[in-house]
């Protein structure tokens, strides 16, 4: 890989259930980027009931635990297919909640993450330290019980969960294009400092769908949170899966890191709502690899302003850096959607570190 060629990448979109990724082959994907169903979440009842009915009679009879447990099992298949499909040294990054409710006349906290973190020890992952996506409200009412009165409130929950596993050891970059592949994937210093935190602080995302046919709401996670685990745990020209699709975050968010995609959604309808972003995406996609740009040069000036030096230099875009590592840096630009077939898209990028054509192209087929 090299700035003279930056290859094109492909996103496909597979109809079907997740417990089955039987399009993706052995040891195929570089990284998986998902948040599933959360069980014990309401507006999940109906796809866990419509696969087990017990759920809801187990529901109904005030018997929260085992439903709680018998819609973990339902997930399950799906983390045995992204082991058998990630690659050796490849990253699992899991969004997911707990949940609270009031099954019968108990109400107490259904722990979503400590199950799948289980299921993902059990089947021999490296558990990595976690990251709180905390999503504060202001609402009036966010406070859960008698309020002031002692021993009858509840500790709010505005903080999400994400998951990190690695499947086995790290990974290596043994030849010289997969090294340099590495390196034009780097982060600048002051992102790293940042999206390595354990604590992300960005707000929530929840779309009102257009049709009927699909889901009235979607809980999607942010552009922001996808893009950032793509950029930290893989590298140009990978492989992300995402095995929940929904609106296609994940999809976009791997567009615009220059990284190849496959996403799984069961909803059929979710389909013409990704295709028509699609056609509108690229100048937002453009916008934010222009905002990263701007944000390094705006540290490189307040470290002028503080007669500070930084003592390396980028070769493609000839600004300072604080590394050596960042010097072969390189965030290309979208130049071009391209439907190649029915549900898969083709993109390609600029490959010179200058602005983006504001003529964007996208086509039809």
């Amino acid at each position: 890989m090299n700035t003279q060629g930056i290859a094109d990448t492909t996103h496909e979109i597979a109809i079907g259930d997740a417990q089955s990724l039987d399009r993706i082959p052995d040891e195929s994907v570089d990284l998986v980027v998902t948040s599933p169903p959360y069980p014990m979440i309401e507006m999940w009842d109906t796809l866990f009931t419509a696969q087990h009915p017990e759920i809801k009679n187990l529901m109904e009879h005030g018997l929260g635990k085992k439903a709680f447990l018998l819609m973990h099992k339902l997930l399950d298949p799906v983390w045995l297919e992204i082991k058998r499909t990630l690659k050796p040294g490849g990253f699992v990054c899991i969004n997911i909640g707990d949940a609270t409710r009031t099954v019968g006349n108990s109400f107490q906290l259904y722990p979503n993450h400590t199950i799948i973190q289980k299921r993902f020890f059990e089947l021999q992952f490296d558990a990595l330290p976690i990251i709180l996506w905390w999503k504060p409200t202001n609402a009036p009412n966010k406070f859960m019980g008698s309020g002031m009165l002692a021993a009858g409130a509840y500790v709010t929950l505005e903080h999400e969960y994400i998951l990190i596993f690695r499947k086995g050891a790290k990974r290596e970059f043994s030849n010289r294009e997969q090294k340099l592949g590495r390196r034009q994937s780097a982060l600048f210093w002051e992102e790293r400092n940042t999206w390595y935190s354990d604590r992300w602080d960005l707000n929530g995302v929840r779309q009102i769908l257009p049709r009927t046919k699909v889901r009235k709401r979607s809980a999607a996670y942010p552009f922001e949170l996808a893009y950032r685990l793509i950029n930290m745990f893989s590298v140009q020209g990978d492989l992300v899966v995402d095995p929940f699709l929904g609106t296609g975050t994940t999809l976009f968010a791997a567009m615009t890191a220059c990284r190849n995609s496959m996403g799984v959604e069961l909803e059929r309808g979710f389909i013409p709502l990704i295709k028509s972003q699609a056609k509108e995406v690229i100048p937002k996609m453009n916008d934010y690899i222009c905002n990263r740009i701007n944000a390094h040069k705006q540290f490189v000036h307040e470290h002028i302003l503080q007669n500070k030096k930084l003592p390396y230099k980028n070769r493609h875009y000839g600004f300072a850096v604080k590394t050596r590592q960042e010097t072969d840096l390189f965030i290309p630009y979208i130049n071009r959607i391209h439907l190649s077939g029915p549900l898969c898209f083709n993109v390609s990028y600029y490959n010179k570190a200058t602005k983006a054509n504001p003529h964007i192209i996208y086509k039809l087929q």
